[in-house]
């Protein structure tokens, strides 16, 4: 099984994991197998992978349902199993079973599964931004006043990890969109009145098409938050589409516009915090690939607020 597995997968987890990512891509088949018999299950061809080990697969009542390993010690995994046990399958898929300890989750399935990506592609960019709108309203959920999940601060202070690794200077990244995006990010905390768990990652190929419901979403994060910072994922993508479209910056434009009205959210803020982020994003990029994204960077001029 590990043979079979895309090379550039067991790259990226030796790379994140180490010696405890080799050990378990070794025993990737027998975790397999064993998850198999004890969740009743036939496994088939695993879609793409990237970061987890994913597959169809059909449980004995003939349930669709999607196998999900992980290294024991991704905390991303068990931060989305807790996000879809808070969310109990409102804007998103199902938590049918799990065992943590042992990086395995059992998720709902959406069937046909066809992804939003597919309607900016076909030019309905209006519309697939209206579907994850409503995904963001039915995933809307106040904050717990105990909860595990990582919150919208602890991903900011990435920004002044950058400054401080590179001795309190911008390093490879504008030094004006670094020095913005800080004041952006204090801002925007300081005044954030209401939180709520976010996805964290709500973008296009993270939005299905599903039966229960037309949308569902996958692969929350789980992040406490305003909820004007849940849309900057989505602006910023689809990565490998949005720059080609005829008037990017347009397109952002009437997307902020859009989902400000459908989701009761004060415009600006969303702008604030999509520039934030897609900074923010560009530093991620250099901390996980040693380059800043291009496209984050480009992303961050087209969203740039005014200065005031």
């Amino acid at each position: 099984m590990e043979a079979a597995l895309p090379e550039a997968f067991r790259r990226t987890i030796i790379s994140l994991y180490g010696d405890a990512g080799t050990a378990w891509l070794r025993a990737l088949p027998q975790t397999i197998a064993g998850f198999t018999r004890r969740w009743g299950l036939q496994v088939g061809s695993p879609f793409a992978l990237s970061y987890h080990y994913v597959a169809p697969a059909l449980r004995t009542d003939g349930t669709p349902a999607v196998l999900k390993l992980g290294v024991p010690a991704d905390r991303e995994l068990r931060s989305e199993a807790d996000a879809l046990r808070l969310l109990d399958g409102g804007g998103a898929v199902r938590l049918l079973d799990a065992d943590l300890d042992r990086g395995a989750v059992l998720l709902e399935r959406c069937e046909p599964g066809t992804t939003l990506t597919a309607l900016v592609m076909n030019d309905d960019d209006q519309r697939a931004t209206a579907a994850a709108g409503a995904v963001l309203a039915a995933l809307r959920r106040p904050a717990p006043r105990e909860h595990p999940f990582v919150t919208q601060e602890d991903w900011g202070r990435g920004l002044a990890r950058h400054r401080a690794a590179h001795q309190g200077t911008a390093g490879p990244l504008p030094s004006a969109r670094l020095a913005e995006a800080e004041r952006r990010f204090a801002e925007l905390c300081a005044t954030t009145t209401q939180r709520v768990v976010l996805h964290g990652d709500l973008h296009h190929d993270n939005v299905l098409a599903a039966q229960r419901t037309p949308w569902l979403a996958i692969d929350p994060k789980g992040v406490v938050g305003d909820p004007a910072y849940e849309p900057g994922a989505l602006l910023r993508n689809p990565w490998n589409l949005l720059l080609a479209l005829p008037d990017p910056g347009g397109v952002l434009d009437r997307r902020i516009d859009q989902l400000a009205e459908q989701l009761d959210l004060d415009r600006e803020r969303i702008r604030g915090w999509a520039f934030a982020q897609a900074v923010l994003s560009a530093v991620w990029s250099l901390e996980d690939h040693g380059e800043a994204s291009a496209f984050a960077l480009a992303c961050a001029d087209l969203l740039s607020p005014p200065s005031r």
